[in-house]
This record gives C-alpha cells, structure tokens and sequence, in this order.
C-alpha cells in the first residue's frame, strides 16, 4: 500500500478518518454506499466553481449530515442563508432523507492538494503553458510553508500528437512514513486537445505537530478530527 499512487488509502484508520463515517448491516451498505457517491457526484456538478476539496458524510438514523470542505463558503452559503438551504432542499429530494449541511472554511488553498490540482487544471483549460504552470504553483505551494510537494502531469501536453507524462518536485514526499501527513488531490482539464489527469501530493508534516480546533496539538497516531471554522445551517 505504501507504493500506491493515493497515500490517503495507507493512512485510513490509523491517522486519518474516513471520508464516510457510518454503520450499516449487509444488506444496506451497498446502497448506502452508492447514496454517498451520488451526493459527492451531486455537490461536485453543482458547485464545480465554489473548489470544494473534500464532501465528509456522516449518518445517524434518521440524519444525514454532509460536511462540505471549501475554499469559498460564501457562494455556497448564499445571501441570508438561501443558497445552503436550497442545497440542503435538493439533496432531500434526491436522497428522501433529512440532510444537514455544515460548510468548513479552508483558509489556505495552496495547502490543499485538491485545490492545488484544479487550479492547474483551470490554468491549462486556459491554453496557458503547463511548465510555466508547474513551476509557480510549485513556488506557490512551498511559500505557503509546507515540507514539499509533487506534481504529476499526463496526456497531450502542449497539444502534442503522443500523451506524455511530466513531473516536478519541491522537498520531500515521505509517502512511507505514516506518521507524515501527505495530501493527495486529482483533478481532470478537458482542453481541445484531450483530457489532461494533475496529481498533486503535498507534504504538510507530521499529524502530531497539527493543531486542533481548540488549539492543542493533536497526539500521534491521532488526525485533528475538529473542523477550525464551521458554519451552520
């Protein structure tokens, strides 16, 4: 597992939470499953330019809470409100179930991997040169005072006949080493020429020096479980 591509699968269960946190017995869990892509999917369509990073879902009963992990809580939220609840309104209907949605402020998107991926992949949709694009989202990232960061292109790079692959690097990706925090973010460009796949691995140290929500350093072999910045409706 320490030589896969997403390092986030090596770390589930021992530093980092699940993405989905709920119970089910046999027979529900597949479609339970297939409800949680379905609203990812959802989210995803509907707000493609609000650089959501992350869609956390967790269940009780009779709730479904949806934790909504962004860059811009604002265009979600909506003036008074009416944007989150109309949000809030259609995944009822798609779903059938009494949702709850919190909107977690991301203040510093060159330290999100994903946010990190969709802006390269904008800046190519663009036509803009993607070695330029490497080498100031690489200065980017490493001003934002990260430990290193990689970045992986693949496809028709610059509109050539072949797809090819480049890759730059900034500092270390210790993608072994448990107790290090390595983000991962994917995004797909869909220029003229073709789709073109950013990976983006970004080291944000070790989980132990992370701070919670309430200022205390979280304990190894723990990830900071607290959103810094919560809104809700």
């Amino acid at each position: 597992m320490g030589q896969k591509v997403r390092p986030t699968g090596f770390r589930v269960g021992v530093m980092e939470t699940w993405r989905s946190r709920w119970y089910a017995s046999k027979k529900e869990f597949g479609d339970l499953l297939l409800e949680d892509q379905k609203i990812r999917k959802f989210v995803a369509t509907k707000y493609e330019f609000a650089e959501i990073a992350r869609v956390e879902i967790e269940r009780t009963r009779d709730q479904v809470v949806v934790h909504m992990h962004t860059a811009r809580p604002g265009v979600i939220i909506g003036r008074k409100g009416q944007e989150v609840d109309k949000l809030k309104a259609e995944l009822e209907d798609l779903t059938g179930r009494r949702m709850d949605v919190k909107i977690v402020e991301i203040t510093n998107p060159n330290r999100n991997s994903r946010l990190v991926a969709m802006k390269i992949a904008q800046q190519l949709q663009k036509r803009g040169s993607f070695r330029r694009a490497i080498k100031k989202t690489l200065d980017e990232v490493m001003s934002a005072g990260v430990e290193g960061v990689k970045i992986q292109m693949s496809g028709r790079l610059g509109g050539a006949e072949m797809s090819r692959q480049e890759k730059a690097s900034r500092g270390s990706i210790p993608l072994s080493t448990l107790r290090r925090h390595i983000d991962y973010g994917f995004a797909e460009s869909k220029t003229a020429m073709g789709i073109i796949g950013v990976k983006v691995w970004i080291d944000l140290g070790d989980y132990s020096n992370e701070e919670t929500a309430d200022g205390t350093n979280a304990k190894a072999g723990q990830a900071s479980k607290k959103p810094k910045r919560a809104y809700k409706r």
